[in-house]
């Protein structure tokens, strides 16, 4: 099901969401607060990135391929239309959004906070063939206003990150929730 250019997540970095993954070869990295800033996940991706350019591999599923198995099948389950408007929040490296194109989902859009998370993406969907995937560089705490009517919202990791952020991680829970009625999410999955 999985693209080769896609690696699961090694024991210990991941299938808990994108705050449990640490940057290839990073060993134990730095403490869980570091995680969920911004610094920690542009350079993240600025070394997937790289990767991907050097060799076309395009990182780990951080949050385990057993997880996105999952969250295909939980909307399979609930007969999700294939036209609904699905939103991945923390896109990374796009690979949800490939497989849910994969099984005939149609309305697509990835965000990422991360420049370097949304250029890889980019690259994979084009190595991928999947044009029809929209993606954009967001902050989903600040909404852009054209980011709204979203009928199913998933995260795999992005809430995780935003609370384990030192940085008033309690006010930037509340603004994730507020978030999610800005851009009209019906339904989120996390």
């Amino acid at each position: 099901m999985v693209p080769s250019c896609f690696r699961s997540a090694r024991a210990g970095h991941g299938g808990g969401g994108g705050a449990a993954r640490a940057p290839r070869g990073a060993g134990a990295g730095p403490g869980p607060g570091a995680r969920g800033g911004a610094f920690h996940w542009d350079a993240a991706y600025e070394r997937e990135l790289q990767t991907f350019q050097d060799i076309g591999d395009a990182g780990e599923i951080w949050f385990g391929e057993e997880s996105m198995v999952r969250i295909i099948r939980w909307l399979e389950k609930q007969k999700v239309p294939l036209d609904s408007s699905v939103l991945d929040i923390g896109t990374g490296n796009g690979v949800l959004l490939i497989e849910l194109a994969k099984s005939g989902y149609m309305n697509l859009t990835g965000i990422d906070y991360s420049p370097s998370a949304i250029q890889l993406s980019e690259k994979v969907r084009e190595k991928e063939g999947m044009s029809n995937i929209k993606l954009k560089v967001e902050d989903f705490l600040a909404p852009s206003a054209e980011l709204s009517g979203f009928e199913i919202c998933i995260d795999k990791g992005t809430f995780d990150a935003i609370s384990l952020n030192p940085d008033n991680a309690v006010g930037k829970r509340k603004q994730y929730v507020r978030s999610l009625s800005v851009v009209q999410c019906n339904n989120t999955v996390l």
